[in-house]
């Protein structure tokens, strides 16, 4: 079922939707060149805001869960683009390994897990979970409230190879983000595949080099289709090691914030958008999950939390352009999560979130707490346009703007891989 769909639009969004409408045949060619010379991230998801003057993804995940989530009517879609991204990396591959997450064990992340076996197994592969987590000792089986039950198997390496007992794949699927390091069984493997690669995880990936490369892809986007590329994309300012307990550290980053917000104020004036700007602090890794915070001036950083500029000694921080969502679902505020895997777009939902506490920021969505999903209508149109539809009039020609915007992401990701590949080579 299809929930009820609102979103308040502006000038600007309306103007890119059209023109991303009228550009369908120049936007998919361009695309498959993309992909000719840049090999996709095997999945990824975008978590996309609609402020309706702008839209653009605020993060992109390459270890995504929820997969659950997705409809039924979404997994033929994913089912196919597992079989053409298998039959593009090992045509004669039978068997699969999906090393998960250490410390998850959640009903959630499991149900997750739950649904990247069935779309793998029905891409016609043998696929067992095997844990690299040093409390996994033996199979253990965990029956979840669906029914349904899922296994973790510990892994085992032997002569450059890992698998689980009895069982030796030529694929490995990580869905563990390696937010604490690269464990050494997971390095030099012999004749597998292993996806996505190591330099993926947050060990090693920051969210600026990510931003440089969407920067630069929206550009030659914006470029092709004719629109300014600050309406798909966030501005940023990577503040490198801050010491947030420092005055002279704190001043200089307030100085940086006070800059974004004046580009972020001629960029609204340019539009005629009323909408006070604001940026978000963010950590440059995700090793910390330090959440971000919503600054409306410099000045808003005098009132950080002492835990947070004394609990934290140098950290990478990252200023990045608040986009809030003007989408709501029965009311309520929600956010888009677009699903990919290999070049295809899968499906996604709204990530749904509850009452804001009295003292929590009132621009975006930070400050809310998940509260629930709720599907998007990909089940009807999945992400084509309706042609001859005036923007805004057709739901599915909303869902193809989410498309284009969540492949960009993941085209960005592509040069974000290439560039911090250590096994790349410059031969020029």
């Amino acid at each position: 079922m299809v929930p009820h769909f609102a979103t308040a639009l502006s000038g600007p969004i309306n103007e890119l939707e059209q023109r991303i409408l009228d550009s369908m045949p120049a936007i998919e060619r361009w695309f498959r060149l993309e992909w000719m010379e840049h090999t996709p991230t095997f999945y990824c998801a975008a978590d996309v805001r609609n402020a309706g003057f702008k839209l653009a993804p605020v993060e992109t995940q390459l270890f995504p869960d929820g997969w659950d989530h997705l409809t039924a009517e979404m997994l033929p879609l994913a089912v196919q683009a597992a079989m053409a991204a298998i039959e593009k990396i090992c045509p004669e591959a039978r068997n699969l390994l999906i090393v998960p997450e250490n410390a998850k064990r959640s009903t959630p992340y499991l149900n997750s897990l739950v649904q990247l076996r069935r779309i793998f197994h029905m891409a016609g592969l043998n696929v067992r979970v095997g844990s690299i987590s040093a409390e996994v000792k033996s199979p253990t089986t965990i029956v979840l409230p669906t029914g349904e039950s899922i296994t973790l198997e510990p892994v085992v390496r032997n002569k450059g190879r890992i698998g689980v007992k009895d069982f030796d794949p030529c694929t490995i699927l990580l869905n563990n983000d390696l937010r604490a390091g690269v464990p050494g069984i997971l390095e030099e493997l012999h004749q597998q595949y292993l996806l996505p690669p190591l330099h993926a995880g947050w060990s090693i990936r920051r969210k600026s080099v990510h931003a440089r490369c969407y920067e630069e892809v929206c550009k030659r986007f914006g470029k092709l289709i004719g629109v300014d590329p600050w309406l798909m994309n966030p501005l940023f300012d990577p503040c490198g090691k801050v010491d947030l307990a420092d005055t002279g550290q704190r001043q200089e980053l307030g100085r940086r914030v006070d800059a974004l917000l004046g580009k972020l104020r001629k960029k609204h004036k340019e539009y005629g958008i009323k909408e006070k700007p604001f940026v978000l602090l963010k950590a440059d890794d995700n090793r910390l999950q330090w959440t971000p915070v919503v600054l409306h001036s410099a000045q808003d950083l005098d009132s950080l939390d002492p835990v947070r500029v004394h609990g934290h000694q140098s950290l990478e921080l990252l200023l990045q352009e608040g986009v809030p969502s003007s989408e709501r679902v029965n009311h309520v505020p929600v956010a888009p999560m677009v699903y990919m895997m290999d070049r295809y777009v899968v499906g996604g939902y709204y990530r749904v979130h509850g009452p804001r506490a009295a003292d929590a920021p009132s621009d975006g969505l930070q400050g809310l707490q998940d509260s629930g999903v709720a599907p998007l209508a990909f089940a009807q149109g999945v992400h084509l346009p309706q042609p001859g539809a005036r923007p805004g009039a057709s739901a599915p020609n909303r869902f193809y703007m989410y498309g284009v915007v969540g492949r960009l992401a993941m085209l960005a990701a592509s040069y974000e891989l290439e560039a911090t590949d250590p096994q790349a080579h410059d031969y020029s």
